[in-house]
């Protein structure tokens, strides 16, 4: 087959082979380019793919609400709506529930089956047992995350505390549902497979329990294709209103479907910024190569020429070298990134339950990849290649012009005090100062994507700080079924082990200024709150909410309102109060997008009397298990969240991903280092031979000449290193930047340690790098070298 080939192509199999260690130098930048954007991408086109078959397969719902009690006559009135295809009633209720060898209480969502055993919508997915019998009023379905975190099988039994009436209840299925994909407890932030569950019941059980016989306090509905679910949510929830409807919420705008697709759209935001870094340096790596091996082949330039070949054919010759290159690093970096792709999605799947995985890369991913890793190649071979391109056969004969040597400020006093070997290094940099640039910046880049996998710790530990240390002060938190009166707070504060209480109470409603709508909620807080405080992560904190709404920033852009416009509300449960309130005072957040506001006025505006639904309390640590023991007598606790364990929880989960992604970019970063190194002592070593072979005669030391070859790279990569941290804090800005959304903001902070780890990598990849090009060095063979012509 090689001998079919153009001479050419012969010449460009030789040519790879010759400098295979720059090649797979470059190939290696490029595979790592091309890794990241396939691994990200094809994550994402994965799990996008997963959840929308998991959604249709078992019918998630397309509009979900709320009500405090509607008759179930009501559902065919719901099926009326234009567009809605079918309606499920339900009976859903948050209970506290009780296991054996467990002391802290534990919360759960209990969601009612259809006498026909099998939902209509948001099917279960069951991975072991069956689904209860409907006339039973013991037996139900368990969520998978919590039947694995506590250890529960099939048969066990479960205290469940049902509207203050305590009912034990035999597990005998498992099951996952598309609803609850990311199941958290009401005030929670990540889910807690331990502390929080989800138990599904006969309906009979249910209506029962909670006094809805022939009613129901939630709906789902699934919609026909091409039906604008805010158009279906706009008709329904004037018609739940009367029944104390706590408002309607598409799809999108569920909470699992929204920490779902937030997770995605950050694998989307990665696979754009993070390929471009090395991609570009692969460019500079490609230039490099080419222009040097131009330069030696000057010669062969003149032959191509004087034999007939064209400008094209010659131009085509060298891109072909670039591309070869570049096609090499694409291929390992579509097996790396396809391996690491499955990696990642198989972790994501595990973290949100998914009851199977399609891991089914588009194919487009590869196509990006690989149009993106060769144009970039090209890119960087248009330079040197044009220069082989418009040089004259004549002028191509001669060897290029000697450099221009001259005194520089490199040749004074200085210099003068220094030896021999570091004199050469200095003046090499400073003659060829395009060159040594290059190094720079792909070193630099290196330690630049180190400073942003090493920071995200730091980021964790502030927004962690921010939230549970700064601004909630409680131990502990209790919802309730009903608002309870005032009073009922010295109830509590003679719980043992009780310090202080604060009620607080939560409103859901739409916040609007003019087209502007914002479906969430207002905290009342009192306005001496201690436990509960308004804090700005700017580093100040905010007097209780007097004379109006105190809103976070973000949710201030969203509305487009200052300090002193006003916000009307309208609330989504109860009388469905509206009401206009001034905004007092701005602060800025890590996590959602809260509005606080005096609890007085708060229960003044629904036109309640003073109640609450939540309370913060301060324990004392000697007395947590009389506390919690006490607690689970206590009628109508709906929710019990203990502040430490959600703190726990939050730094297991996102430490694990922050752990593995952290490891991906040291290796992919490494790699960049370590190409970006071993290119530049391997074109020295081409360009310089000649003259350390000299220095070699004249008496130089292996170890000297290593020195002045390796010498150069080590000071051009510490030089890299500050250039590195700074560029690594502008990367860090820019992903701060691009991960604002409504759920979390991420801060701009890089705790020194970051710095530190980064520098300590790349220097150690810059040094492997250099360890393999001194076997080079070593093995220069110094009469063939000194025999080549100037």
């Amino acid at each position: 087959m090689v001998t079919g080939m153009r001479a050419l192509d012969r010449k460009l199999m030789r040519d790879l082979w010759r400098m295979r260690g720059q090649v797979i130098a470059v190939a290696v930048v490029v595979a790592s380019g091309a890794a990241l954007l396939v691994m990200a991408l094809s994550a994402h086109t994965s799990l996008s793919v997963t959840a929308e078959a998991y959604y249709e397969r078992y019918r998630f719902a397309h509009v979900f609400a709320g009500v405090e009690r509607a008759p179930e006559r009501l559902a065919a009135s719901i099926a009326d709506i234009p567009g809605v295809q079918t309606v499920e009633t339900r009976v859903v209720a948050f209970a506290t529930i009780e296991l054996a060898g467990v002391l802290e209480p534990i919360s759960a969502q209990l969601v009612s089956l259809p006498p026909s055993g099998e939902p209509l919508l948001n099917r279960l997915a069951l991975k072991a047992g069956r689904l209860p019998d409907p006339h039973s009023r013991d037996e139900a379905v368990v969520l998978e995350h919590f039947v694995e975190g506590n250890g529960l099988k099939l048969g066990d039994e479960i205290g469940v505390l049902m509207n203050g009436a305590k009912r034990q209840v035999r597990v005998v299925g498992v099951g996952l549902s598309p609803e609850f994909i990311y199941a958290v407890a009401p005030g929670g932030l990540t889910p807690d497979e331990k502390r929080f569950g989800v138990i599904w019941m006969g309906r009979e059980a249910l209506e029962a329990a909670y006094d809805l016989d022939g009613a129901f306090n939630d709906v789902s509905l699934a919609l026909l294709r091409g039906t604008d679910p805010e158009g279906v949510v706009q008709r329904l929830d004037p018609m739940l209103e009367r029944y104390g409807g706590t408002g309607a919420v598409a799809r999108a705008d569920h909470p699992s479907n929204w920490f779902l697709m937030n997770e995605l759209e950050q694998l989307r935001t990665m696979a754009t910024i993070l390929p471009t870094i090395f991609l570009a340096v692969a460019a500079f790596l490609t230039n490099s190569v080419l222009a040097r091996l131009i330069a030696l082949e000057r010669p062969e330039i003149s032959l191509m020429k004087a034999f007939g070949y064209s400008n094209l054919q010659v131009g085509t010759h060298y891109a072909k070298l670039a591309l070869a290159m570049a096609a090499l690093g694409v291929l390992i970096g579509w097996g790396i990134g396809a391996a690491l792709g499955r990696v990642n999605t198989a972790l994501y799947a595990d973290f949100f339950r998914f009851p199977f995985l399609y891991y089914r890369p588009s194919g487009a991913e590869f196509a990006i990849s690989a149009a993106v890793g060769l144009g970039a190649a090209l890119l960087g071979a248009l330079g040197s290649v044009r220069s082989a391109v418009i040089l004259p056969p004549a002028e191509a004969m001669r060897p290029p012009a000697p450099a221009n040597f001259r005194a520089n400020s490199l040749d004074g006093a200085l210099t003068a005090r220094l030896d021999s070997p570091t004199r050469i290094i200095l003046r090499q940099i400073a003659r060829a100062p395009f060159r040594a640039a290059q190094t720079v910046i792909g070193v630099a880049l290196s330690v630049a994507v180190l400073v942003l996998a090493m920071q995200w710790t730091g980021v964790i530990e502030t927004i962690l700080d921010s939230q549970f240390s700064k601004s909630q002060r409680q131990h502990a938190t209790l919802g309730f079924h009903e608002p309870i009166a005032y009073d009922g707070r010295f109830a509590l504060e003679r719980l043992p082990g009780v310090l202080a209480v604060e009620p607080v109470r939560v409103a859901s409603a739409d916040l609007r200024v003019g087209p502007r709508v914002h479906r969430g909620a207002i905290t009342g807080l009192p306005p001496d709150a201690k436990l509960q405080v308004i804090h700005d992560v700017r580093g100040w904190y905010l007097p209780g909410a007097r004379g109006g709404l105190v809103i976070a920033t973000k949710l201030a852009e969203k509305l487009n309102v200052e300090v002193g416009d006003t916000i009307s509300v309208e609330a989504l449960d109860g009388t469905h109060s509206r009401f206009d309130l001034p905004v007092a005072a701005l602060h800025e957040t890590y996590i959602e997008m809260p509005a606080y506001l005096d609890i007085a006025v708060l229960n003044r505006e629904l036109g309640d009397p003073p109640v609450f639904e939540m309370a913060n309390l301060l324990l004392d640590p000697a007395e947590e298990r009389a506390f919690y023991e006490a607690i689970k007598e206590i009628p109508g606790l709906s929710a019990v969240i203990i502040k430490q364990r959600s703190v726990e929880k939050m730094r297991e989960e996102i430490g694990d991903m922050i752990w593995i992604f952290t490891s991906f970019f040291v290796m992919f970063s490494a790699a960049l280092a370590y190409g970006v190194v071993y290119n530049a002592v391997r074109v020295a070593l081409s360009e310089r031979g000649r003259d350390l072979a000299t220095l070699r005669v004249l008496g130089f030391t292996r170890w000297e000449i290593s020195y002045i070859l390796l010498g150069e790279a080590a000071l051009l990569a510490l030089i890299a290193l500050p250039l590195g941290c700074l560029a690594g804090a502008g990367l860090v800005y820019v992903m701060a930047g691009s991960f604002d959304t409504e759920l979390y903001r991420i801060p701009f902070t890089i705790r020194p340690g970051a710095y530190g780890q980064a520098m300590l990598i790349a220097l150690t990849a810059s040094a492997a790098s250099a360890v393999f090009a001194r076997r080079r060095i070593d093995n220069l063979d110094l009469i063939a070298v000194l025999k080549t012509r100037e």
